[in-house]
């Protein structure tokens, strides 16, 4: 798809591509880091898929209200260094478009003395502005994805 065209996902569309994610994913992980807001709902769906219970969040700002980036993500909330220091952490996003927020969210992970492995939907490789890419994606796409917990907008 074309960066200029729309996917979206219905509720049962988020149901098969976080089942899939789950069978990419599965494994020995510690804690799940999901990054708000957009993780959220299937960050959920993917920890009990897993079996994970220790689920922690980071509430990053990246994307202004109009969907414009900022020079650099804004770290409104993070978990406590004890808390990742370690620990096999699945650090899971709905999307990886520029892969500028998932990137520093590894970073502080690591940083922590975390041992990251990231997780996402949807990965956007042409948008891409980081060297790495993720350890799990379902879906590669240049479309702008819509999904159900967000219509609202």
């Amino acid at each position: 798809m074309a960066p200029n065209e729309k996917l979206t996902v219905t509720w049962d569309d988020l149901e098969r591509l976080v089942a899939q994610l789950a069978e990419q994913v599965a494994g020995e992980y510690d804690v799940m880091l999901a990054i708000t807001r957009g993780a959220l709902v299937p960050a959920g769906m993917l920890a009990y898929r897993l079996g994970i219970r220790n689920i922690i969040v980071a509430a990053v700002a990246f994307y202004d209200d109009e969907g414009r980036p900022a020079a650099q993500p804004s770290f409104l909330q993070f978990p406590a260094d004890p808390l990742l220091h370690d620990r096999r952490v699945l650090i899971v996003d709905e999307v990886w478009d520029t892969g500028s927020t998932i990137q520093a969210v590894i970073d502080r992970v690591r940083l922590a003395g975390g041992r990251p492995t990231t997780a996402v939907l949807h990965y956007k490789p042409t948008r891409s502005r980081v060297p790495s890419v993720p350890d799990h994606y379902v879906v590669a796409t240049d479309a702008w994805v819509v999904y159900p917990f967000k219509s609202g907008r």
